[in-house]
């Protein structure tokens, strides 16, 4: 998928395509994890689709919940969903900078010889 240390850079139209495609990759995790939030809320709170979109994004930004919570199944997703919305942070940035972080690795290594 990358190039090898012994190989050139990879030209840079080349590359931004490559970041545009780990970008999607990223956005779609984030995407993904959005719309799971909200039908745990729907599902555990009743809450409408406006209000459960707005409890996952505020969640999944850290600035935490909006409405209070009223049912025990309701609270424990919160829970849950708050654990997993750090975990997904953490991957979709480690998964958007992945070809940035190796362009300049390589880049180092290149200059090394």
């Amino acid at each position: 998928m990358f190039e090898r240390h012994h190989e050139s850079l990879l030209p840079r139209p080349k590359f931004i395509l490559r970041v545009i495609k780990f970008a999607c990759i990223s956005l779609g995790i984030i995407i993904f994890s959005l719309v799971l939030g909200m039908l745990g809320y729907w599902q555990f709170e009743h809450m409408s689709w406006i209000d459960a979109f707005l409890n996952s994004a505020m969640l999944m930004g850290g600035m935490g919940q909006v409405n209070i919570l009223h049912t025990d199944a309701g609270k424990t997703f919160a829970g849950i969903y708050a654990l997993y919305c750090g975990f997904i942070l953490l991957i979709s940035v480690g998964i958007f900078m992945t070809p940035i972080f190796h362009r300049l690795l390589h880049h180092f290594h290149l200059e090394n010889k």
